[in-house]
């Protein structure tokens, strides 16, 4: 089953024909039990959002149609509706015909096109788009820029906004456009506030100014537009223009300005975004407010973890967040950096700060249990360092404490604990394919040779996989090891016989991983040829490898 295509908005020569063909593809692929085509299904079909493996084997049992498919192609697309997704490649299609000067080709409602297009995807990721259609139609449509006091508002027209609120007051919290927004909130969720570099983020850039005009007119800090989510029942919640401010355009002047002006952070959607970032500028700036309560607090420390960032979190932990916070998601930010495989240094912060390691999660596991199961005998150790007593109770203690002696590389303890309870050979072997895969991934040499001592399988199977690592469910160690650069750890799979040509649910090899982990991954810090060195070495197959990859080192030996 091929990938889908790039968002509409990006793919030039977009039509609905192509994309109904690519919905009975799926089908297809849904009816033959396409292993890739049924996670589709289960990410983006809300009937069959997250649905066990039963759930969704029964899919074509349960009446999959050729009108779920399309729905599923549409919200992978961002659209809620296929409808709405024809409806918006009818007018990119007008839009293209636009480009070319010899064409007739009109739209109907200018002004109403540009402030969709000026304004972030709704239904769609937030972060997309570009700024390519708007300013397409304000080029061939001036008028647009001014026509009211939405659009002088999505493009920051401070004097326009002015004019407009000195014939009409009540225009500045007054809906209209085309989303029934007021201005403000066209405002903040412009792609112009965060696309257009032209104009340097400030305290005093046209943006702050027109938003002060607004805000001083009567237009609330607090305002934005509803959403639903996703879950059965759908579930109304507001995107507000904080959110807009900090957590996609990350604005600091906007951002410090709606939080004077009484604007609330604690919303769904604020600290959980605004922390998707290197640049901490917008963290402060919330924090610094007073304004964030103990979960939002919790959120941006949980999501400092997400993105491995020392700075980040040492700052939100500093503003108070409190590492043994339980979150919506059943764990605390300190149990979320384990399942993260935070470096030592962000769990030793987090314990610095008083995190609880006796603490469970929604699984039932403290910190010595998720930290065994994750191959981290390095926590283990700084734990026990730090005068915590191991726990390992719960409903399989002693498994537990077997996986705990494997992460430690203590194979001669292990072996003691199942020569007095040999059930628990079996009972290894059962998880034998996700230890594996979690201690190559944590980059466990010897974790991982005491596994394979025992006896797991150098080819098992890890069944859930990791979609926050980007790896599919049934992948082997050597796949993991290889898309996280861990090289010593391949050398010792394949050493240990592992097939260097296995795939996973999207028929990626470990060689394809690997060459990606150089050129396209979190992981290039470390990159070396050493793993894409030994796997070709091994026999691993070049197939759907381009070259070149952008680093000319392994392409030399994938030339060879």
């Amino acid at each position: 089953m091929p990938e889908l295509p790039a968002h509409p908005s990006s793919a030039r020569g977009s039509n609905l024909a192509q994309y109904k063909k690519q919905a009975k593809e799926l089908l297809r692929a849904v009816e033959a039990r396409n292993v890739d085509a049924l996670d589709r299904v289960r990410r983006w079909h809300p009937r069959f959002r997250n649905a066990p493996d039963d759930g969704i084997a029964a899919l074509t049992l349960a009446g999959f149609t050729l009108s779920d498919a399309q729905l599923v192609i549409a919200r992978a697309h961002g659209f809620p509706s296929w409808p709405k997704f024809g409806a918006h490649l009818e007018t990119l299609n007008t839009l293209r015909a636009l480009e070319d000067p010899s064409t007739l080709a009109d739209l109907r409602d200018p002004v109403s096109l540009f402030l969709e297009f000026a304004s972030v995807e709704r239904h769609g990721w937030h972060g997309s788009g570009s700024l390519h259609q708007a300013e397409l139609i304000r080029s061939r449509y001036p008028h647009v820029a001014n026509a009211n006091i939405y659009t002088a508002a999505a493009l920051a027209d401070e004097s326009f906004v002015r004019t407009f609120l000195a014939h009409d007051p009540a225009l500045a919290t007054a809906p209209g456009g085309p989303h029934q927004w007021d201005p403000l909130t066209y405002l903040c969720f412009s792609r112009y506030l965060r696309l257009d570099k032209s104009r340097p983020h400030s305290e005093n850039d046209a943006f702050v100014a027109t938003a002060r005009v607004l805000l001083d007119a009567g237009a609330s800090a607090n305002t934005g537009w509803m959403e639903t989510t996703d879950d059965d029942p759908p579930r109304p919640f507001l995107e507000s223009v904080l959110y807009a401010a900090a957590g996609l355009a990350r604005h600091p002047g906007l951002t410090q300005l709606l939080l004077e002006c009484g604007a609330d952070p604690n919303d769904e959607e604020t600290c959980y975004h605004a922390p998707e970032t290197y640049d901490n500028t917008v963290v402060k700036i919330l924090i610094g407010s007073g304004r964030c309560n103990e979960r939002s607090l919790a959120w941006l420390a949980a999501r400092k973890a997400d993105w491995h960032d020392e700075k980040g979190l040492l700052l939100a932990l500093n503003g108070g967040a409190n590492p043994n916070y339980m979150t919506q998601w059943k764990h605390t930010p300190f149990q979320h950096s384990i399942r993260r495989d935070n470096g030592l240094v962000l769990i030793e912060m987090f314990l610095d700060h008083g995190a609880d390691p006796y603490l469970r999660n929604a699984d039932g596991r403290n910190a010595f249990q998720m930290a065994a199961h994750h191959g981290r005998g390095d926590i283990l150790r700084n734990l026990e360092g730090r005068g915590f007593a191991p726990n390992y109770d719960g409903p399989r203690p002693d498994l537990d404490a077997l996986v705990a002696a494997c992460a430690l590389a203590d194979l001669p303890g292990a072996r003691t604990l199942i020569a007095a309870a040999p059930d628990l050979q079996p009972q290894l072997l059962q998880i034998g394919g996700a230890l594996l895969a979690h201690f190559a991934g944590a980059a466990n040499l010897e974790g991982v040779r005491t596994l394979l001592d025992l006896g797991i399988p150098v080819d098992a199977l890890w069944p859930e996989g990791d979609p926050y690592f980007d790896l599919t469910r049934n992948s082997t160690a050597l796949l993991v090891a290889a898309w996280r650069a861990n090289h010593e750890i391949v050398r010792e799979l394949i050493a240990r016989g592992a097939n260097v040509n296995a795939t996973d649910a999207r028929n990626r090899t470990p060689l394809q991983l690997a060459v990606k982990a150089c050129v396209d991954s979190y992981w290039m810090r470390r990159r070396q040829p050493d793993s894409v060195a030994a796997l070709l070495a091994a026999g691993a197959t070049k197939q759907d490898i381009k070259l070149p990859t952008g680093y000319d080192v392994i392409d030399a030996l994938l030339m060879k």
